[in-house]
């Protein structure tokens, strides 16, 4: 996500400085400006990097993002993604950097009450991550009142693509991500796709999420900043597409994409998975005049599919 930013901050005249310890980044994707090494949980230096550049704002990706691990190991997800942003949010105070941008998540609701998914809807996370996500955008407002923080959190529906121009893409060691694993069996990377659950109350048994695609978000991140840079109020905003795919529907649209048949595996349900999730963007568009420009699933498969088929 944080390289897609970078591309569509480039492309807008801004100079991207990405801060990454690379524990799960990859130097060969930060290729739109300067790449400065470290942990977020350093704040000496973070605050060496901050003042080095003296940034109008960040935009904040640093996270592990797995729903599965943070069940399993809180901690790490505790002390990682809590910890380490009150660690960036000190240092930014430190150096003067006004505004962030946050990458947040979908996961904040938990379980939904209601569908699309609105911003009033109550936030009751399932999981660590969730958890994670919501002490976040809590930490933020806190600033705000205190220190007159400017902030905007995403609130990401399912990021799915690959950049068009195949420049970058999904790179994962384990890779979880849906997309991606259908496409390794369709490459002939994998024996077969497992699903996980199919008795859900959905039409065909399994989950069903609504996907966006990656070059979309990028473009929410500089609009969001933008705005905030215009004197926008702070806030949180949901960003994705508006429909909702099965699991079964997305191995059918990699199956047309590729032209090849995929194996399926059932498998139990994973904890921690809502049956459905779809966004209501709405406020998004409203507030950042922000719109996808790759809504289909297929389109965005097949970027995907691009991307995959460029790497040896």
């Amino acid at each position: 996500m944080g390289s897609h930013a970078c591309k569509a901050l480039a492309a807008a005249g801004y100079l991207p400085v990405s801060y990454d310890s690379l524990e799960r980044g990859h130097d060969w994707a930060v290729k739109w400006g300067p790449l400065e090494k470290g942990d977020i949980l350093d704040r000496e230096r973070l605050r060496e990097v901050l003042r080095k550049y003296s940034p109008q704002a960040v935009l904040h990706f640093a996270a592990y993002t797995y729903v599965g691990e943070s069940v399993e190991q809180p901690g790490k997800y505790h002390r990682n993604n809590v910890v380490g942003t009150i660690t960036l949010l000190e240092a930014m105070r430190e150096a003067d950097v006004p505004r962030i941008v946050f990458s947040s998540s979908c996961a904040v609701y938990g379980i939904p009450a209601a569908l699309p998914l609105k911003e009033s809807h109550p936030q009751e996370p399932i999981s660590p991550y969730g958890e994670n996500k919501r002490a976040v955008e809590s930490l933020l407002r806190d600033r705000e009142r205190a220190y007159g923080l400017r902030h905007v959190s995403l609130r990401y529906f399912n990021a799915a693509g690959a950049d068009p121009d195949a420049e970058i893409g999904e790179a994962h060691d384990p890779e979880t991500h849906l997309i991606p694993l259908v496409l390794e069996v369709a490459k002939g990377q994998r024996p077969a796709i497992s699903v996980y659950g199919s008795d859900y109350p959905t039409r065909d048994g399994t989950c069903i999420r609504d996907y966006v695609h990656v070059s979309d978000l990028a473009d929410a991140h500089v609009l969001a900043l933008k705005y905030l840079a215009d004197g926008g109020a702070p806030g949180g905003l949901n960003v994705g597409s508006g429909n909702g795919s099965t699991v079964l529907e997305i191995i059918a649209a990699a199956e047309k994409v590729t032209g090849k048949r995929i194996p399926v595996v059932r498998a139990a349900r994973r904890p921690g998975d809502p049956p459905e999730l779809v966004a209501d963007a709405a406020l998004a568009a409203q507030t950042l005049s922000w719109k996808p420009r790759f809504p289909g699933i297929e389109q965005q498969i097949a970027h995907a599919w691009k991307w995959l088929r460029s790497k040896p």
